[in-house]
């Protein structure tokens, strides 16, 4: 953090210190003449303790709170239920100030706790390694598909079209300099068709990524897809909801090479969209090509179990042209977050997560579909989101029921043009018959504009 100094004589000796005659001068070669403010920074006079506590209060109050309203909205960040326990954990100072465990001596539990993580997410995607948690689920997909650029040595990966967008994004950016090309596959019916992908694989597929369930809540044939990227040489790279993974076949099962996610669902609340949690596990031969680090399990001299930092593949501690990536941490407090939900869930309680999802989503869509003007946008299978083509444009319909306390889905105009009259519904175990009944109803009387 820049020193700014207090007083003139302050700011004096420094600029004489730095051969500079005014701040003006110390800035000009740096910062062009057009991007400098030539006013007094416009905030207010400085407040008293409790006046600024007073002053926040005001600022929070002007919020409303996604628990204050009935939430149906998904894509991506996921309204489900955060076990107490979780946060009287996480809220634990040995836990809460962790820094990165550097000194293994001296950062036991924290080492403990990401190498249990690391077995969780192994055991939830079927895979054989996992690393300590990315910074979230896009940055991982981003590193997935560089790393399979690696492995196979080729340049080009097929994301679908129905790729959450800001994932493709993020995605664009972090391959942008390094020559891969990211060529979409379109949607057909929610989902990428396999011969679509077929056509599109070449010499120069290093990859296949596939969503699932994708942002349009649709689930595909991972089994087919990875079979076809295998065919020509290219890694299945899959994009998995975690929740879902606790109905759905292990990615792994499913011929997945890598497989990354977002880890907000196990535990973590919505918070605005942050902070986020990156899964990323892969197949045992690829563990030196991994990005982030790895907490390995081994005993000293006396035979007692010890936890040590096995891999680190970033830049600080390897010769930069040897870096897998330049991640420089794991999302520790996200992580242990994860780590003690799923240990409290368990594999039932996961098991029932996902399987009220799926139900009460399935209840939704029967619901809605039967309103007048209202129908499925899709008929691939979906899990916990769905698309619902609306008789008046979503954008309207979202902000109707926002004026009744119901937040009635992602309009789709926001990213897909061609989609501005389709909403994207979540329903996850937190909503009840009763709420998803007043969804029901709310969208028939916006319908003719009476909502």
């Amino acid at each position: 953090m820049a020193y700014i100094p207090h007083t003139q004589e302050q700011q004096q000796q420094m600029l004489a210190a730095l051969c500079c005659e005014s701040v003006e001068q110390l800035f000009a070669e740096q910062i062009p003449a057009a991007l400098r403010l030539r006013r007094a920074l416009d905030v207010p006079p400085q407040m008293s303790e409790i006046e600024l506590r007073r002053h926040f209060a005001a600022l929070a109050g002007a919020n409303r709170p996604a628990t204050e309203q009935i939430c149906f909205l998904g894509a991506g960040i996921y309204d489900h239920y955060v076990p107490s326990v979780v946060g009287s954990v996480i809220s634990r100072g040995e836990f809460y100030t962790a820094y990165t465990p550097y000194q293994a001596e001296m950062s036991q539990g924290t080492l403990q706790t990401i190498f249990e993580f690391q077995t969780m997410i192994c055991n939830l995607t079927g895979l054989d390694v996992a690393n300590a948690s990315m910074y979230d689920g896009a940055t991982a997909l981003a590193e997935a598909i560089i790393m399979a650029c690696d492995l196979a040595g080729r340049d080009e990966v097929l994301l679908p079209a129905a790729l959450h967008p800001a994932w493709k994004r993020v995605a664009r950016t972090y391959t942008a300099g390094l020559g891969i090309r990211l060529l979409e596959v379109p949607w057909r019916d929610g989902i990428p068709p396999v011969e679509s992908v077929r056509e599109r694989l070449g010499a120069r597929t290093a990859g296949v990524v596939v969503q699932q369930p994708n942002f349009l809540g649709c689930v595909a044939d991972l089994r087919a897809l990875g079979e076809a990227a295998h065919a020509v040489g290219a890694l299945l790279v899959v994009a998995a909801d975690p929740i879902a993974l606790g109905l759905l076949a292990t990615t792994g099962a499913e011929g997945a090479d890598i497989c990354v996610g977002e880890g907000q669902p196990l535990g973590l609340g919505m918070n605005y969209g942050g902070p986020l949690l990156g899964l990323f596990a892969t197949r045992q031969q690829f563990v030196r090509r991994m990005p982030g680090r790895l907490v390995g399990k081994t005993h000293d001299r006396d035979g007692r179990p010890g936890y040590v930092l096995t891999l680190q593949t970033r830049e600080q501690h390897i010769r930069r042209e040897r870096a897998t990536s330049n991640i420089c941490t794991n999302q520790g407090l996200m992580m242990l977050a994860a780590t003690v939900y799923l240990s409290v869930m368990g594999r039932q309680g996961l098991r029932e997560v996902a399987t009220q999802c799926l139900r009460k989503a399935h209840y939704a869509a029967e619901r809605i579909a039967a309103l007048p003007g209202y129908r499925l946008a899709f008929g691939a299978p979906f899990f916990k989101e769905f698309v619902v083509r609306c008789p008046r444009p979503a954008a309207e319909i979202v902000a109707a029921l926002a004026e009744r306390g119901i937040l009635a889905g992602y309009d789709l105009g926001r990213d897909f043009p061609n989609l501005a009259d389709h909403l994207l519904i979540a329903v996850t175990e937190q909503r009840t018959r009763e709420e998803i009944d007043c969804l029901a109803e709310a969208l028939d009387e916006a319908a003719n504009g009476r909502g």
